[in-house]
């Protein structure tokens, strides 16, 4: 095998072990053994079957011998079946033909060859697949990652949910919030980016050659086949598609890879923000022994974590919103084009993990600098202008946005000139104490709160 430095692709390069993860569900390697297990698990379905009289149940022994050809597939399998292949030209078809070998040492098994792939279409093996290799990749491996963005996300937001913050509104000096709270809000909409993507159903198919089940009404036409095919697609933890040309339409992947890509969406926000209060100084990053920040200025500590992030987001997202919009469009009853562009739904994910794990991997090195967060809201007492001017409307005061926008507006205003503004106004005196005492760091409204609600 060759060198990981020879790696065309970064995944299977760089950053093969920030990937290995996913190996177990979208190498080649992985698709094959899932294919096998779709073959193998209609062959035991057809035999518990009793209509279909030609075929009898498998005993135990045969079942436990299925089940080890599966738990022990290996790398030796794989290539067989790539050899099959070679000489097929079907990879689908290849699958087949090594199952007949392998279960023709089994006399029990013998009785049963011709019923392997029985009715089937390559496309009948692969939907079922390629479904359980996504759903399970997003069960074990994709939507544990992002809890834990979301998890740290939350945790620093309610370390620092009172810490108040100078807001930036179009870039500019704005009505104050809490560190904590702005962290509240990346936590929030990632959840609810996280609800999406675990609450789109994984459905398949295994209805024939065009979705009309003609094979199999022709081999035992007084059988109830959508019956039995529902069974068996919603026994893999799937839900039946009924309706479905050669291919299942895709159109459930379309919508997880949708989701998929608006929750990168929010973490390419988050990124962005990280990135631009690290650059503020609002937070350092904890400092690396041996880490190398600048090839050449010695004192920089670059927030690198973000930046890779952000790019693996990209990379993603263009893959991802490809493969949405291309997916489920087909030719007629089929064609092949659905076929090479699905085995890059592996890399779209592998990218978007990249991302989750570089995004958390800065979060661990932020650590707040308060001071700064203070020196920012002090040299910004102009903030206040609208709390002023609510109270003056409250009190029936006129023009009161223009008044306070002449001594604001585009202009640095001092405490002490706001303080004099306030004792000039005709509101009731605890109003007028209550406006001199406040500063931006306490003009936060709920911020706190609710970042220690999330």
């Amino acid at each position: 095998m060759p060198s990981p430095l020879a790696a065309l692709s970064p995944l299977d390069g760089r950053y093969s072990k920030g990937v290995d993860p996913l190996r177990g569900y979208f190498s080649e390697q992985a698709l094959i053994r899932y294919r096998t297990r779709i073959e193998l698990e209609w062959l035991q379905a057809l035999a518990a079957e009793r209509a279909i009289k030609e075929l009898k149940p498998f005993s135990k022994r045969s079942l436990s011998e299925f089940s080890r050809l599966l738990k022990g597939f290996s790398d030796r399998d794989s290539e067989h079946i790539k050899n099959i292949e070679a000489e097929t030209n079907h990879d689908v078809k290849a699958i087949e033909l090594w199952l007949r070998s392998k279960l023709a040492k089994n006399a029990e098994a013998q009785r049963a060859l011709e019923f392997i792939h029985f009715a089937c279409t390559s496309e009948d093996i692969n939907n079922l697949a390629y479904a359980l290799m996504i759903a399970e990749s997003r069960a074990k491996v994709m939507l544990p990652k992002l809890d834990e963005v979301i998890n740290s996300l939350k945790n620093l937001a309610r370390k620092h949910a009172a810490l108040p913050m100078l807001s930036r509104t179009h870039g500019q000096a704005a009505t104050p919030t809490t560190l904590g709270k702005e962290i509240a809000n990346f936590a929030h909409r990632l959840a609810r980016a996280r609800s999406r993507i675990a609450a789109v159903a994984v459905l398949g198919k295994i209805n024939g050659a065009v979705g009309n089940y003609n094979a199999h009404m022709t081999a035992y036409p007084g059988f109830d086949w959508e019956r039995f095919c529902r069974r068996f697609v919603e026994r893999l933890g799937l839900e039946f598609n009924a309706y479905t040309t050669q291919i299942e339409p895709h159109d459930w992947l379309a919508e997880l890879l949708d989701a998929y890509a608006r929750a990168n969406s929010v973490l390419l926000d988050l990124d962005r923000d990280l990135w631009g209060y690290i650059s503020l100084g609002y937070f350092r990053q904890k400092v690396k022994a041996g880490e190398v920040g600048s090839s050449t200025m010695p004192h920089k500590v670059n927030p690198i974590d973000f930046e890779n992030s952000e790019g693996n987001v990209g990379i993603a997202n263009a893959l991802l919103r490809h493969l949405a919009e291309k997916l489920p469009v087909s030719r007629w009853q089929r064609d092949l084009s659905d076929s090479t562009a699905q085995r890059n739904v592996g890399t779209a994910l592998g990218h978007t993990l990249l991302a989750y794990a570089a995004c958390l991997r800065g979060l661990g090195k932020l650590e707040a600098d308060p001071a700064r967060l203070a020196a920012d809201l002090e040299a910004n007492w102009e903030v206040l202008a609208e709390a002023v001017q609510q109270v003056m409307r409250r009190h029936g005061v006129a023009d009161a946005y223009d008044k306070l926008k002449a001594i604001s507006r585009g202009k640095r205003l001092e405490r002490r000139a706001l303080a004099a503004f306030v004792k000039t106004l005709p509101i009731p005196p605890e109003e007028k104490k209550r406006l001199l005492a406040l500063t931006p760091a306490k003009y936060t409204g709920l911020a706190a709160e609710l970042a220690k609600r999330v």
